[in-house]
This record gives C-alpha cells, structure tokens and sequence, in this order.
C-alpha cells in the first residue's frame, strides 16, 4: 500500500471507512497527475481516487524519464501493485490506455491482483501495432507545434502558460514521452480476463472508426463501448466528469482483491 509521503501513487481523493472501491489513472503522453484532479467531485462517494505519476515530472522531477515502453511498463505495474489495498478500475487515456492494458495483462500473467474492471481511453487497440495515426503528437513536431497542441487540447495550465521556462519543462516532458511511445510494441496474443470499457469521443481524429471493434477481440471477458461528445480529450465538460460515465465504478462491490 502508498505510504503517505509516497511521489509515485498521488491519493486524490483518500480512501475512507465507506470507500468500496479505487478508481486508479496512469498518465497520458506528456501528462502527469493533474488532470484527474478534477474528478474528484464527479465521483461517487464511495469511490476512492489515486493517480500512478511516471518517472521525471512532479514528485519524481530528479529520477530520469523511462528509455522505452518496458521500462516505463515496467515502473508502472509495479506502481499499481504498491496501490492495490482492495477493490480497484484501472484507468488510462490514451497512451496511458495502452499502458492500463499493458499494466492489467502484466498482473493477470502473474496471477496477481488484477483489477475489478479495465477503463480505456481515447485509443486505438494496441495488437494492431504503433502507427503513424497514433504517432501524435509527433517527434518530428516543433516545440511551437507541441506547445500548441498541448494548448489547444487545455493541457497547459494558466502558471505554465505565463512562464517561458515551464513551458520549456513542458516540451522536454511531451518528447521524453513520445520518445518512449514510439518504442511500443504489445506483447504477442496480450488480452485481458476482466471487463473492459471503451471511451471514445465522436470527434476524435487520432481514433480509427472501428476501434470498439478492435478492443472487443482483446477482451476476453464482459465488454462495453461508449462515444462522448468532443475530441481527443472529449470536451472540457465532459472530461471534468468522466468519470459519471465509468460504468465499473457504480457496479456492485467485488470481494477485496487482496
């Protein structure tokens, strides 16, 4: 379980004596904890909320980026392991998708504490490999090409916005980042046992028409797909209470998974 002054599983919302089960995130690319903040008044109350923050960036600013998919996977499985303390839905959006599959499939090979449900976001299916529709943003992108993208998707706070210096950070974190999802390759024949749920956004461009059908097959158990309002990050209201469209974290309470 986290200790209290851990810099690696970031309790949003603690966990308390009604708690029944722990909505855990992964990051997106470029992405630390932040943006789950939000959700905390979204949730219902019995649901507790932590954030997995990868090497590099807030907390662990002095530890080294990841220098590929597996260690950063690696660091990752290991993270959520330390967090389980009961009943949990693992959560990732879009690279941080392919890292909640990654993650899950990790800890149902070891037999492990697998989560009651896994909630992808924004991605496509990670068994037909990286391509270059995923590839975005690009390594070949400009710094003004990556600030925009990140302005543009509001995921630049207003602190970052005024300071040129952070906004170089931001830049130097988004290319560590694609750096290390551009070395993604998912393992052969990887699915996953427990309930998945797909979110995808109606005007998502990264996002190939049937993606719903290309998570199906990777699924082994219940599966559900559902398409939200906006793009790639949906629209600012609906991402502030995404998680009123989480379905495994109204389900009825599971037998504690540890």
């Amino acid at each position: 379980m986290a200790g209290p002054q851990d810099t690696t599983v970031i309790p949003i919302k603690p966990p308390d004596r009604h708690t029944v089960r722990t909505l855990l995130c992964l990051g997106f690319c470029g992405g630390g904890t932040g943006p789950y903040h939000s959700w905390s008044d979204s949730l219902p109350a019995e649901v507790a909320l932590s954030a997995i923050c990868y090497p590099g960036r807030e907390g662990r600013f002095l530890e080294p980026y990841a220098a590929d998919w597996e260690e950063l996977a690696a660091d990752a499985t290991t993270a959520v392991l330390s967090a389980v303390d009961g009943p949990y839905v693992l959560f990732g959006h879009s690279m941080g998708g392919w890292m909640a599959f990654d993650v899950a499939a990790r800890i149902e090979d070891a037999a492990g504490p697998a989560p009651e449900a896994l909630v992808v976001s924004s991605c496509n299916a990670p068994d037909r490999g990286l391509t270059p529709r995923d590839m975005f943003p690009a390594r070949q992108d400009t710094d003004a090409e990556l600030l925009d993208w990140m302005r543009t998707n509001g995921l630049m706070p207003e602190h970052v916005l005024a300071d040129p210096g952070l906004q170089e950070m931001a830049v130097e974190l988004m290319r560590a980042d694609i750096r290390v999802r551009d070395t993604f390759r998912c393992r052969p024949g990887a699915t996953v046992g427990v309930p998945v749920q797909m979110l995808s956004a109606t005007d998502d461009d990264v996002i190939e028409p049937d993606a719903g059908n290309q998570w199906r097959r990777l699924a082994r158990g219940a599966y559900r797909h559902d398409v939200l309002p906006g793009g790639h990050f949906y629209t600012p209201e609906i991402w502030r209470q995404l998680p009123a469209y989480i379905a495994p974290l109204t389900a009825p309470a599971s037998p504690a998974a540890v």
